[in-house]
């Protein structure tokens, strides 16, 4: 149980927007120390002149997390600055979609790079450092927060690239949890596996480097960038609710954090297909006229 959060520091990757930004915000309300770092720019310096203005002590670097050396070079400057953190948000994610077998080289190299490679980076880099900051210190006090998405608990269609790759996080964060708790009482872990919520993540695609860029999109890859941004967009759940979400689940030493509670239905579904092995249960069953849509148009000449 975590309670108090005043002038202990904080790693968010994916801090210029988000689920990474509110979660920042937050952070500077609580008086963190707080190191944000972004691929982007722009809105790194935006997120970083408004997390000042907070009051608070801001490190901001730029990185691309799919970059091992990149993600190293960022532990050492934490440490540098603020000793071994406290919190560490491993967020940053893209999105993309698509048929599984359209997907090409660069798509994947891009996905898994920065949504599993990301994440492993941050828990390779941080976490010795955070074990050996709770050796030193028997009041030290840590968590580890792995941004998944409800795709790394489901598998919805023409989305497989993405759901590979949440599923991995989901994977890898339950793993964090119990070799924690093998070694230390003072590290927890989490996974937050929010739903449909808007948060850029629909356009991640404007961060995408050049060396990655694909051909011209296939009809499914442009079919479910539009289903994703409709979905997105009209999502009822904000990102500063969902970052609240994680801050509470901190503290209460609570590992899994969805956005929707009422979408783990669909999980159990799932669950039971592969306790009864039967066949994977239509995703579109609580409302066929998506699945006849997406059909249609995946079948149009």
């Amino acid at each position: 149980m975590i309670s108090n959060f005043k002038g202990k520091t904080a790693v968010l990757t994916g801090a210029g927007s988000g689920f990474g930004l509110e979660c920042a915000r937050i952070g500077a309300k609580l008086g963190m120390n707080l190191v944000l770092a972004d691929v982007q720019q722009d809105a790194l310096d935006a997120a970083a002149i408004e997390i000042r203005g907070l009051g608070v002590q801001v490190l901001a670097v730029k990185l691309d997390v799919s970059k091992a050396a990149e993600v190293e070079t960022l532990g050492a400057a934490v440490f540098a600055r603020f000793g071994a953190p406290h919190f560490v948000f491993n967020n940053a994610g893209v999105g993309a979609g698509g048929l599984v077998w359209e997907n090409t080289l660069a798509d994947w190299e891009w996905v898994i790079g920065v949504n599993v490679m990301g994440v492993a980076h941050g828990v390779r880099v941080f976490t010795p450092m955070m074990l050996a900051a709770a050796k030193r210190d028997p009041a030290y006090q840590g968590h580890i927060v792995n941004t998944a998405s409800m795709a790394g608990l489901l598998n919805a269609p023409n989305m497989g690239i993405y759901t590979v790759s949440k599923h991995a996080v989901v994977a890898l964060s339950e793993t964090l949890y119990q070799d924690l708790a093998l070694v230390t009482d003072q590290i927890g872990a989490s996974v937050l596996c929010p739903f449909f919520v808007a948060t850029g993540i629909s356009q991640s695609h404007r961060n995408r480097p050049t060396e990655m860029t694909a051909a011209k999109p296939t009809r499914s890859q442009l079919i479910g960038q539009a289903m994703s941004d409709k979905a997105v967009g009209s999502g009822k759940v904000t990102a500063a609710e969902v970052a609240q979400k994680v801050f509470d689940a901190i503290a209460a030493n609570q590992f899994y954090i969805y956005s929707h509670p009422k979408s783990i239905g669909s999980v159990q579904t799932r669950l039971e297909d592969i306790m009864q092995a039967r066949n994977p249960t239509d995703p579109f069953s609580h409302k066929p006229e998506l699945g006849v849509e997406l059909k249609r148009a995946l079948r149009a000449e």
